[in-house]
């Protein structure tokens, strides 16, 4: 079983956390062997997405084997921006990446994995509106999907669609994820990059 954590705060974009949440079950329902939840770095019962959706939280990040994180508000005062500034998220991730975990970005998450030193010699990418700014903290890597081994980063808001199926493949098998990508009727991307950094 993976055990699949999406890290929420309030102001992250829907479709960024949402999405994978829904590649994920899906490929537990076709066999994959997933368990998602939707975690948080402090106790707190309720998200308050970006674009006013609600969610009940499964509690607070304990270990999973993927964290993923997604993005929203990096260009204006809360989401992504105020959690870089607060910085409680980040060292959340840089906890859990140092106890051996995966972690993933949608959009502008990948700020947060920036903050949080994880990206430090790994390339990765992000939404549009964020690539100078994450020019400042690593390479800036042109593609969908970046994976870098335990950390892998998508571009913008839509890019967790195919972030997830790609994770499913790895953490899988590629005819579970076209199974899945299938099912929700999206033509998957081949806009991904690998490449072999292991930073641990």
């Amino acid at each position: 079983m993976i055990d699949v954590s999406i890290l929420l705060f309030d102001g992250f974009d829907e479709l960024d956390a949402v999405a994978p949440y829904e590649v994920f079950t899906t490929a537990d329902k076709m066999g994959g062997q997933f368990d998602v939840s939707y975690g948080t770095g402090e106790v707190v019962d309720t998200v308050t997405a970006r674009h006013g959706t609600q969610i009940i939280t499964d509690g607070v990040v304990d270990d999973p084997d993927l964290l993923l994180v997604p993005g929203g508000g990096w260009n204006s005062d809360g989401g992504v921006r105020q959690e870089f500034e607060d910085g409680v998220l980040p060292d959340v991730i840089e906890s859990q990446y140092r106890d051996g975990t995966t972690v993933a970005s949608v959009c502008t998450g990948a700020l947060l994995l920036a903050k949080a030193g994880v990206l430090d010699d790994c390339p990765a990418t992000t939404h549009h509106t964020a690539t100078d700014d994450l020019r400042e903290f690593t390479t800036l890597q042109e593609a969908r999907v970046v994976d870098t081994g335990d950390v892998i980063t998508a571009g913008g808001i839509t890019a967790g669609i195919d972030l997830s199926l790609w994770l499913v493949e790895r953490f899988a098998d590629h005819d579970l994820s076209a199974n899945v990508a299938l099912e929700l009727e999206h033509d998957r991307s081949d806009d991904i990059v690998e490449i072999d950094v292991n930073p641990r």
